[in-house]
C-alpha cells in the first residue's frame, strides 16, 4: 500500500503539536516571569546592607608568623572582619578556623547569639526574626551549597531568609518568595525536575527536537498546500 504523505505528516503534525503545545506555554509563561522581574530582585541585594566598618589599629594586630606556629597547617591566611573586630582567617584540612587578630588565640564556631546579632545587623529590612537553625542537611533552594550553614528566617510576605556560615558568620546566600517562584519556574522552562541546573538534559533536547519536526511538518504541509491549490486552478 502506497504510504499517503499528506496524511502521514499531518497526522504526525498533530500529534507533536499536542505534545510539544502544554511546554511550548510553559516555556512562554516561565520566560515572561523571568524577565518581568529584575534578577537583582531575585538575587535579594535588597535584603541585605553593608554596615559601616571602623578602622583596625594596625599596629596591634599579631602577625600571621604566630598564626602559624600556633596552627602549622593553615594556608591562605587573611584578614577579615567577624562583626566590629578583626580576626586572622585560615584554611585547615578541616576547614575555616578564625583566630583572635590582636592575640592570635583561636576562636570556637559562633554562637547562636551570635548569628542572630549578625542576621540582624546586616538585614535591610525591618522584620524579625522568626527562626534561626542550623542546618546539616542542604533544603532544595540551598541544594548547590555544602553544610553547616545557619538558616535565619524573618518575617515578612516574601519569607526573606539569610544563610550565614557558622565558622566567619558571612552571608552565603539569601533566599525570599520571589526567588523561590523563579526556582521553579526555572525548572519548568529547563526541563530539569531533579536537581534544576541541567540546561541539556534528555527532557530539554526532546521537547526540543519536537518542537523543531513539528516546524518542519507544519512547513511542509503549508507548501503542499499551495502547491495543490496551484494544480487546480490549472
Amino acid at each position: 500500500m502506497a504510504i499517503r504523505w499528506p496524511l502521514l505528516v499531518r497526522r504526525t503534525h498533530k500529534w507533536l503539536a499536542l505534545l510539544v503545545g502544554v511546554q511550548a506555554l510553559l516555556w512562554t509563561l516561565t520566560g515572561f516571569y523571568m524577565v518581568a522581574v529584575h534578577i537583582d530582585i531575585i538575587h535579594g541585594d535588597h535584603l541585605v546592607r553593608t554596615p559601616k566598618a571602623q578602622p583596625f589599629d594596625l599596629a596591634r594586630l599579631a602577625q600571621p608568623s604566630q598564626i602559624l606556629a600556633a596552627a602549622p597547617g593553615l594556608s591562605e591566611i587573611r584578614l577579615q572582619r567577624l562583626f566590629d573586630r578583626p580576626v586572622w582567617r585560615g584554611e585547615s584540612p578541616e576547614g575555616i578556623r578564625l583566630f583572635d587578630a590582636y592575640t592570635g588565640a583561636p576562636m570556637s564556631g559562633l554562637t547562636e547569639a551570635q548569628i542572630r546579632a549578625q542576621a540582624q545587623r546586616i538585614y535591610a529590612g525591618d522584620g524579625k526574626i522568626l527562626s534561626v537553625r542550623l542546618l546539616t542537611t542542604a533544603p532544595q533552594e540551598m541544594q548547590s551549597r555544602k553544610p553547616p550553614f545557619w538558616q535565619v528566617e524573618f518575617e515578612g510576605w516574601n519569607r526573606p531568609t539569610l544563610y550565614l556560615s557558622p565558622a566567619t558568620g558571612e552571608l552565603i546566600s539569601r533566599r525570599h518568595a520571589l526567588w523561590r517562584i523563579y526556582d521553579f519556574v526555572w525548572m519548568l522552562h529547563i526541563m530539569d525536575y531533579d536537581k534544576r541546573t541541567d540546561v541539556n538534559n534528555p527532557l530539554l533536547r526532546v521537547a526540543t527536537w519536537s518542537a523543531f519536526a513539528m516546524a518542519l511538518t507544519g512547513a511542509w504541509l503549508l507548501i503542499w498546500s499551495f502547491k495543490r491549490r496551484k494544480r487546480k486552478k490549472g
